[in-house]
């Protein structure tokens, strides 16, 4: 979602990059891969994975949607470490040298760590599986059964994430030569991502650095004191600037006002203007003009004495159409991904055929560098085989034991084809920079839970939904920080091993993150701001898949069958107009969005969009060096307040003052 931002940066860093990898000793200064990995390093991955792991739980629990924070990660590591070192040198001790592969492996630890936040199902296929979650899904609903039901615990969510997330890291490290060095996949965002990182190292990126620090601090510093004032007037429900009524109490009802996150406004700027635009779009069919003509039709489409909760309500129209478009841009793309991926193979095969001449012959002198230390640094084939076989079969012991309803045999075939569908996806992401790993998530919910019945269905194909998409999304992130190692000069071995390190510790401080919010805020609850709306929409995926077309409200379906071919007609027209056309068709799944969640996030969103936009057009260059830093300080800072307000809500400290809007008598 940060393309366009790491678009620009490519470009203003490719001088900085050449600097950096002209040099023929390079190899040679080059810290051995133990070494890599340090103690001050480790420290400092913890330290932004816990703050980025509460950044991405909130959004998760919110609105379901995330940036891309890769690049904002590396800027914080090179934040933290320079500071450090600068403050012993002042102190006078001399510390080790910070260089680009130790802030490679802090990046790359650091992203492991908060992935397991947003992919480990916390606002998704875990939490769907609660009470509150089952009883919005309608409890009179077939398949929709009270046996059907975990309640979060922190222990069996650190033994699940502990069985499933590892098994992705082994599944794809016998093919990281064919897809850095042999295939040249393109992996833009770990691109960009290496460009950043090895632009600080570089006497002009210092410069560079100097400014972004500067920027990150005091934009850090404006939205933790904006978070920690507003706190005081949010003393109640609907109360504090979060509620304020930007265009008036009756827009305000349908949820479109400006609520002054920062989180939002810098996450607006991270995602591209089309991305933010959708949104507003989304919110604009749905809560502007959808919602307020099917409301009005109660008593007709809908029984009038249903709650508006209720499934067979004005909810129920919410969460199946976001689902329509949901799974009509997710099956475009999933086929795309698969034909290009197809292709692009069949292609390379063919021409492979009748080269007369090596590729080495072609390549200049860094890219043989880089290859050089890439295949030096090999990984035992045997020991990721072996690796992935043992935690494989760890799973398919322990996971049964949590879930009776997902039989083992599915497992095991889940973990035969996983692979496979990891190589694909994989493969699709280097090309596309898309992650698909959610679908491939999707069609196994969907198997699974038509496969294990009406009794069963919903928790094997939300355990199953798990499984999967934690395996092809480990791989395909892995690729992607090999990728940003390999232009680093970063050892693939301290690579893995930094991944490995961030996915357990991940296992353990996302749990607790996510139970911080659990206990503090009412997760789950429609009309609280933590609404999980992925939760609700997971578990009526699986009811779908149990009970069939039965499961909608009148005329929902035909609602539906409209919304699914306008996401892939969209998708369609995108692809096959001419570009300047093209980039204006909206994004079905961003659209999807707002659809349950509202419409107040994608207005905060569309003001970070809008001034990125300003910024480009009064000095694009400075706009290109500071957004990045801009935006992650508006995150980090409205993030970081998070933990002690939520530590205060837990000991049933509220804020003194309740500070809401009322229309004049």
């Amino acid at each position: 979602m940060g393309n366009m931002n790491m678009e620009e940066i490519k470009e203003i860093e490719r001088e900085d990059l050449e600097e950096t990898s002209n040099e023929p000793e390079e190899l040679k200064r080059i810290a051995p891969w133990m070494k890599q990995i340090t103690i001050r390093g480790l420290i400092t991955s913890v330290l932004i994975g816990i703050i980025y792991s509460v950044i991405v739980l909130k959004l998760n629990l919110t609105t379901g949607l995330v940036p891309n924070l890769n690049v904002s990660a590396a800027l914080l590591a090179f934040i933290f470490v320079s500071s450090w070192t600068k403050l012993l040198q002042k102190a006078g001790y001399v510390s080790t040298p910070f260089t680009r592969q130790e802030n490679t492996i802090i990046q790359t630890c650091a992203v492991a760590c908060y992935s397991i936040a947003y992919g480990g199902g916390f606002g998704s296929y875990l939490l769907g599986l609660n009470r509150k979650i089952y009883e919005q899904a309608g409890v009179d609903s077939e398949g929709n059964n009270p046996g059907g039901i975990k309640e979060p615990g922190i222990g069996w969510m650190i033994g699940f994430l502990s069985v499933s997330c590892f098994i992705g890291l082994l599944a794809l490290v016998p093919l990281r030569k064919i897809m850095i060095i042999d295939y040249k996949l393109a992996y833009p965002s770990g691109t960009a991502t290496a460009i950043l990182i090895n632009g600080f190292h570089t006497p002009k990126g210092d410069k560079i650095a100097k400014k972004q620090v500067h920027g990150f601090l005091k934009f850090f510093s404006l939205s933790f004191l904006w978070s920690f004032f507003q706190w005081f007037y949010a003393g109640g429900d609907r109360c504090g600037f979060a509620q304020f009524p930007t265009f008036g109490l009756k827009a305000w009802k349908n949820s479109f006002y400006f609520d002054f996150s920062m989180t939002y406004i810098g996450a607006g700027m991270i995602c591209s203007h089309l991305v933010n635009l959708s949104l507003l779009l989304g919110a604009v069919l749905s809560w502007g003009v959808m919602w307020p003509l099917i409301g009005g039709l109660k008593g007709e489409w809908f029984p009038a004495t249903l709650p508006e909760s209720s499934m067979k309500s004005l909810n129920g129209y919410k969460v199946f159409i976001s689902i329509a478009l949901i799974l009509g841009d997710g099956l475009y793309n999933f086929l795309k991904i698969l034909f290009f991926t197809a292709r692009s193979i069949h292609t390379r095969v063919k021409n492979s055929n009748i080269k007369t001449f090596p590729d080495n012959q072609k390549q200049n002198p860094d890219d043989l560098q880089r290859n050089e230390l890439f295949i030096r640094e090999s990984i035992s084939i045997w020991v990721a085989c072996a690796g992935y076989i043992i935690f494989s079969i760890i799973s398919i012991i322990v996971v049964p034991l949590m879930f009776p309803e997902l039989k083992w045999y599915y497992i095991v075939v889940a973990y035969i084809l996983a692979p496979s569908l990891s190589f694909c996806n994989a493969y699709g992401t280097g090309l596309t920079d898309m992650n698909i790993a959610y679908n491939y998530g999707k069609v196994a919910l969907f198997v699974l839970a038509a496969l294990s019945g009406k009794e069963n269905g919903v928790v094997a194909g939300l355990v199953g939904c798990g499984l999967i998409k934690s395996v092809v999304n480990a791989s395909s992130d892995l690729m992607q920080d090999f990728k940003t190692g390999h232009l680093t000069l970063t050892s693939p071995r301290s690579m893995l091993l930094s991944q490995a390190i961030g996915t357990a510790i991940g296992c353990v401080v996302a749990p607790l993150t996510f139970f911080l919010f659990y206990k503090s805020f009412d997760v789950g609850n429609p009309d609280s701001e933590y609404k999980a709306p992925y939760a609700l929409i997971y578990r009526n995926m699986a009811i779908l898949s149990v009970q069939g077309f039965s499961a909608l409200p009148q005329h929902c379906l035909q609602l539906c069958y409209g919304f699914f071919s306008f996401a892939i007609a969209t998708n369609l027209l995108r692809d096959f107009t001419p570009k300047n056309i093209g980039k204006w068709v909206p994004l079905p799944m961003a659209m999807a969005v707002p659809f349950l969640v509202g419409a107040y996030f994608a207005i905060d969103m569309c003001v970070g969009s809008l001034v990125v936009f300003v910024w480009h057009k009064l000095n694009s260059k400075k706009a290109g060096l500071m957004v990045p830093a801009v935006a992650s300080g508006l995150i980090c800072g409205d993030g970081l307040w998070l933990l002690p307000s939520s530590i205060l809500a837990l000991f049933k400290v509220r804020p003194p003052i309740c500070m809401n809007f009322l229309a004049t008598t």
